[in-house]
């Protein structure tokens, strides 16, 4: 496993964050197994998964998250880098642009590596204000045992862990191409409302 340290997050409190983290190992399709979901998220998505694509530079990750929603495909795509070029810390910074029709505004936000396995098959990814928390695994579904002890060391990060939802997933998983994607934006507008 990547080594850990801590780290002091906004709240005051104590964090651990990987440090050395084999970015190129992290790259690749990730499903989000739970989530704590967060106001741009659909509420009914299902599939959902992440994929990570290190560019050119050596330095950014171009970052695709898809969903599923009454038979749709919504997506959006972002970049990802380190928040502090000279450290250690998997402590990066997403950048997306809303709305996903017109991608004018940008929306930037952490995203804490807090655990990965020694295989990369797993991970914790939260952020300092402890508000959001994915477990990401590269298949569809998770070993329970596996799950508790992320869910333990999630409750050990000082996150409420009764706000867990389960993201459905088919398996085998669906392709991209395999559904008609939503291009307005529909499903953005309605996480404004919670729906």
């Amino acid at each position: 496993m990547a080594a850990e340290g801590k780290t002091t997050a906004k709240s005051g409190g104590q964090m651990t964050v990987v440090r050395g983290l084999d970015v190129a190992r992290y790259m690749g399709r990730c499903v989000r197994d739970r989530v704590v979901p967060s106001f741009f998220q659909p509420r009914d998505g299902r599939d959902t998964r992440a994929t990570y694509r290190l560019l050119e530079d050596g330095a950014t990750v171009h970052v695709l998250n898809e969903t599923w929603s009454k038979g749709k495909r919504d997506y959006i795509e972002g970049t990802a880098y380190k928040a502090d070029a000279s450290s250690d810390e998997a402590k990066l910074k997403v950048k997306f642009y809303l709305p996903p029709f017109l991608p004018i505004i940008p929306v930037v936000g952490d995203y804490w590596v807090l655990y990965v396995d020694d295989d990369y098959q797993y991970a914790l990814v939260g952020e300092p204000r402890r508000k959001n928390l994915w477990i990401l695994c590269r298949k569809t579904s998770i070993d329970e045992e596996v799950y508790n002890q992320l869910v333990e060391r999630a409750k050990e990060e000082g996150y409420d862990v009764s706000k867990l939802h389960r993201t459905p997933q088919d398996d085998p998983p669906p392709e991209s191409d395999a559904a008609p994607t939503d291009t307005k934006g529909v499903w953005w507008f309605k996480s404004l409302f919670g729906k």
